[in-house]
């Protein structure tokens, strides 16, 4: 079976010196350059015994089981199986189940952290990388750390300004933030320790939004930024100082500079013809990062190519490595050990970044130490962690690129008739996936995956311009999928008849035979996190804001709870004096919904607006959930529209290239962000001033100035008065993507 791919020996001469001119060209990126944040409460409460916390070690975190009360990582242990072993909730107590407290995060961004439990304490990350840390029994207040990201950022940031957790380790609570920055804060009051700036190339638009991860006294982060055109890395820093210890690209640069190490020369291999550098190359690792103490390996979830598009990208063929991999490396050194490509020579952007899980099976009669990813592309992989041999790759979604992985190469086997080379074809899964980063849960004893999915497509193009003349121009500041994206809404009207349905689900997966063991479908396709127990229940929060417990062995749905803001993220459970407590961050997320549409579901955030809160329950919980008002969302009659058809024609072009991704497909919002169809006479007025000047800029519009002329500005304007116009009439009043 040709499916694992160690590196040759004949390229590993060179390593040792590759390595240490790598250590010494970046040892300059470890200087404490940020600002000090700032602290609401710097002392904790006396009864929780504030010198011991944090002081979570490889041990601790090994042996998990051990303090089953406590959530120490990410993904609870190195494991990252996200299963719990409480049973004080389950199956004939869960309908007590009932609000504990509720804390109000003030913010309307997406929640998307994991929160850690250690030690009756809960830190957690908030939308632009603040840090909380509040009491878990009693959700007060102990301290809170804002690394004080410029707003002007968001700009560029892919999807807003999330984070999704913190790392807790050693005495120290570590956060990625959104301008690329790592940073070491006390666990007991929220001083800062260290800070270092891990952003190699300021001219290109690099962002964090992922949870570090932390083990053998490194913390290991990667990055964001594919669709903007940059070039994806992981870097390992000391714990204790920041010092950088390795980095690991996960695409080739220039050629002609040369190779960092015997990886990027293979890598360098199977990108062909063009110049992919310029446009960056893609493959950030934007969420995934797994430690395995069994083979002291760290594994990459790698992710897509930029641009999308590989007949852009790379013209010549070839794999593209290592986008869409798994890569695994030496923890101490960042060498590559092995790797598997999910999709050799990405046209999709189908990332491998989505969660792993590392567990011990049995498969085909051998005890396996595995590895398993469900990863955008719709395939469950299930793969030999000491060698990347892949065991398994059964479809766990609607697959219409491709009709199977053929399990002698390891190779997806492409669809033909899906080639949107010359014509756009509506494929499932689209670029979110039939998976995307909501966390899964497995259930080792059960050999069973509780995972959130969704059916949704999207007209995949290829860009125009590059079809006519074979030439692509990387647009600084904006985009750069390879893709139509300026047409993409007209498109989409041209082809509606097409698209195939659009839909979410919960579902329970055997990732040995493939078998859907039961499947919960939710009225709206992008739903959170999952959480299983060993009480026989799986926990989700969805998109219509209710968070419900369902039999692990049936899907039935045996107790659920209105919290009426969306949830995302992945609930924990935790136990504190014998009480078993279910935690989550709910609040939803602009980018995700905007980009494609709102498909006439009943979004809490178009009734109520979106807030970002945690709710934590337990058995006889009595706290009164506080309930939003309604909110009155009419658009208000619109300003002269004076365009003509050319100029709207224009300004929606321009709209979907520069506003889109925030505001919404066709200027239709999600409800987190402002719906501009809304805007009152005032905004209109100042219209040039928040576009072109960043008068807003404090709230995170920063000025698009460098993009759109005063001209192409009033064009936008033009558009969303039309879309505004079109809104009010009665044929056209639902709020539907």
């Amino acid at each position: 079976m040709i499916t694992n791919h160690p590196i040759p020996p004949s390229l590993r001469w060179g390593f040792a010196l590759a390595l240490t001119a790598l250590l010494s060209l970046f040892a300059a990126g470890c200087s404490d350059s940020g600002q000090q944040g700032t602290k609401a409460n710097s002392t904790a409460t006396s009864d929780t015994g504030t010198d011991a916390k944090g002081l979570i070690t490889d041990e601790r975190i090994i042996n998990a089981d051990a303090e089953p009360g406590n959530w120490l990582a990410h993904g609870r242990d190195f494991e990252e199986q996200r299963f719990s072993p409480l049973t004080q909730v389950d199956t004939t107590s869960v309908e007590r189940l009932g609000l504990e407290f509720e804390v109000d995060l003030q913010t309307n961004g997406a929640m998307e952290s994991t929160p850690i439990m250690v030690d009756g304490i809960l830190y957690f990350s908030v939308p632009w990388s603040i840090v909380h840390a509040v009491d878990a029994t009693t959700g007060e207040l102990i301290w809170t750390y804002d690394p004080e990201v410029p707003r002007v950022f968001l700009r560029r940031a892919c999807c807003g300004p999330i984070s999704r957790g913190v790392a807790v380790y050693e005495g120290n609570v570590y956060i990625a933030t959104l301008d690329g920055r790592l940073v070491a804060v006390t666990a007991a009051g929220g001083e800062k320790v260290w800070e270092v700036d891990t952003i190699v190339d300021k001219d290109r638009h690099y962002s964090i939004t992922g949870a570090p991860r932390a083990a053998k006294g490194k913390i290991y982060i990667g990055n964001g930024g594919a669709e903007f055109g940059v070039r994806g890395y992981v870097t390992a820093y000391d714990s204790a100082t920041g010092e950088q210890i390795w980095r690991f690209y996960t695409v080739p640069g220039d050629p002609s500079q040369g190779f960092e190490n015997p990886a990027m020369e293979l890598a360098a291999k199977t990108w062909k013809g063009g110049e992919w550098w310029k446009a960056g190359g893609g493959g950030t690792v934007w969420n995934s990062i797994v430690y395995d103490p069994d083979f002291n390996h760290v594994y990459l979830g790698v992710g897509n190519g930029s641009p999308w598009s590989r007949l852009i990208r790379s013209p010549g063929g070839g794999d593209n490595l290592f986008l869409t991999c798994i890569v695994a490396v030496d923890a101490d050194t960042g060498e590559m050990k092995w790797y598997y490509q999910t999709v050799p020579g990405d046209n999709w952007d189908y990332t491998a970044v989505q969660d792993m899980t590392l567990a011990d099976m049995v498969v085909d009669g051998e005890p396996r130490k595995v590895i398993m990813q469900a990863p955008k592309n719709g395939f469950f992989y299930v793969i030999d962690r000491s060698d990347g041999e892949l065991l398994r790759a059964n479809p766990f979604v609607q697959t219409t690129w491709a009709s199977h992985v053929d399990m002698e190469t390891g190779r997806p086997v492409e669809n033909l008739e899906m080639d949107f080379t010359e014509k756009p074809k509506w494929i499932l899964p689209g670029p979110l996936g039939g998976h995307d980063w909501q966390a899964m849960s497995f259930d080792e004893a059960k050999g069973r995956m509780y995972l959130p999915t969704q059916d949704i497509s999207w007209l995949y193009t290829v860009d125009p311009e590059f079809k006519k003349t074979g030439i692509y121009k990387r647009n600084p500041g904006l985009f750069n999928l390879g893709s139509d994206l300026a047409n993409q809404t007209i498109l989409v009207g041209e082809h509606a008849d097409e698209e195939p349905m659009s839909k979410g689900n919960l579902k329970a997966f055997d990732p040995l035979t493939g078998e859907e063991v039961w499947s919960v479908e939710h009225p709206f396709y992008w739903n959170g996190g999952v959480l299983a127990t060993a009480g026989n229940l799986v926990f989700q929060g969805d998109a219509l804001g209710f968070f419900s417990a369902y039999h692990a062995d049936t899907g039935e749905k045996l107790w659920t709870h209105n919290n009426y803001v969306a949830m995302l993220a992945p609930p924990i459970t935790y136990s504190i004096d014998d009480k078993q407590y279910i935690a989550i961050l709910a609040g939803a997320g602009a980018n995700i919904v905007n980009f494609f549409g709102t498909k006439g579901a009943d979004l809490p955030a178009l009734k109520y607006g979106n807030f970002g809160k945690l709710f934590v329950y337990s058995l006889d919980g009595k706290a009164e959930l506080t309930r939003p008002a309604e909110l009155d969302r009419s658009i208000p009659e619109p300003p002269p529209l004076t365009a003509s058809a050319d100029e709207l024609l224009r300004g929606e072009q321009l709209y979907n290239l520069a506003c889109g991704a925030c505001h919404g497909g066709a200027a239709i919002s999600s409800g987190v962000l402002p719906d501009l169809r809304m805007m009152p006479k005032a905004k209109h007025d100042m219209f040039q001033d928040i576009v072109l000047g960043g008068v807003l800029s404090g709230n995170g519009m920063a000025s698009f100035a460098d993009v759109l002329s005063p001209d192409e500005a009033e064009m936008v304007r033009q558009f969303v008065i039309a879309q505004a116009v079109k809104a009010r009439e009665p044929a056209a009043a639902e709020t539907g993507g």
